[in-house]
């Protein structure tokens, strides 16, 4: 976890295709050939989703299922492509999501929806990701 004085944190995540990640359990392939890569992402609560570039996209293979209208902090709104399944994964932790797809070189983003999957929290005082209930996740269903 690396954080900065300005209230910034920022996590490395590894990202998988999901289906690939099926097609390893069901015997089409070996481990080997799922696509994946580390990522250095900002912590961004105030996303709702797992946010990555159309270069990350290629990389993962991930298809595009959709595409949704998105609001930006800043106010500006775009189209954004929506992907089929991406494994979050953040040290003894994971999260199944799908991912918005901004422009080639944009940040990624980890959102809400997998913060909350993976029973995360940003620590406001030391700008870290800590487990809300502890050191084991816990899922709530209410």
């Amino acid at each position: 976890m690396e954080k900065t004085n300005m209230g910034t944190t920022y996590a490395e995540i590894t990202l998988k295709n999901a289906v690939d990640v099926g097609m390893v359990q069901n015997g089409f392939i070996t481990e080997e050939k799922v696509r994946e890569t580390t990522v250095r992402a900002l912590v961004d609560t105030g996303a709702i989703t797992l946010v990555i570039n159309e270069a990350m996209r290629q990389q993962l293979g991930l298809q595009v299922h959709s595409e949704r209208e998105t609001t930006f902090g800043n106010d500006i709104k775009a189209i954004c492509k929506l992907t089929g399944p991406v494994e979050v994964h953040w040290k003894d932790r994971s999260a199944l999501c799908r991912a918005l797809v901004t422009s080639e070189h944009g940040k990624v983003l980890l959102g809400a929806i997998p913060l909350e999957d993976m029973d995360l929290m940003v620590n406001p005082v030391d700008q870290e990701l800590v487990g809300i209930h502890g050191d084991k996740p816990m899922s709530l269903v209410m």
